[in-house]
């Protein structure tokens, strides 16, 4: 069978034999071609999701209350609270005590890598915690138990502007009501 084929600019024809019904030619460059996009694909796609690890939402919102038993010097610790939204489910944020004292935050650093934040003085007492999120993605829709400690860091109490109390600490999240 005989094909006519016009070039680019359309002022000759050109004739080629075609046999057997396709032309392998145009597979070979297609079987090369496809084969640098599969490996180009196949390099990109982990960094691709790297990436998206990378910028995944982290949003830690919520309350984190000390897993196990206190030591003694914070035997009066209650929690802290996350609550950048200032949702009527949270309590407000800053650190609270068992009875019922809450100290705002003075400063404050949420990031997964490095929490740290310093509080208000109330009657000479203040803290001050700096530490790291155990997990990422975002606390309120994941299904975060009250046993695994999903924060950790150490929470340093003072008193009269002096160090009084350390301790490295583990806490478990709670999401609200």
């Amino acid at each position: 069978m005989i094909e006519k084929d016009y070039s680019r600019n359309g002022a000759t024809a050109q004739r080629r034999m075609k046999t057997s019904g396709t032309s392998v030619a145009p597979w070979r460059r297609c079987g090369r071609n496809s084969f640098f996009v599969l490996l180009l694909l196949f390099l990109c796609v982990p960094a691709l999701n790297a990436q998206r690890a990378k910028t995944e939402r982290f949003d830690p919102d919520g309350s984190f209350w000390l897993h196990g038993t206190p030591p003694n010097d914070f035997s009066d610790f209650g929690g802290i609270n996350l609550n950048a939204k200032r949702s009527r489910h949270l309590p407000q944020p800053g650190l609270e005590t068992n009875n019922g004292k809450r100290y705002r935050f003075k400063s404050l650093s949420v990031k997964q890598e490095r929490f740290t934040f310093t509080t208000m003085t109330i009657a000479g007492v203040s803290y001050s915690f700096s530490g790291r999120f155990l997990k990422g993605g975002v606390y309120a829709a994941g299904n975060l138990d009250d046993e695994t400690p999903v924060l950790e860091g150490t929470l340093t109490k003072f008193r009269g502007g002096r160090q009084v109390a350390e301790a490295k600490l583990q806490f478990v999240y709670f999401g609200g009501t």
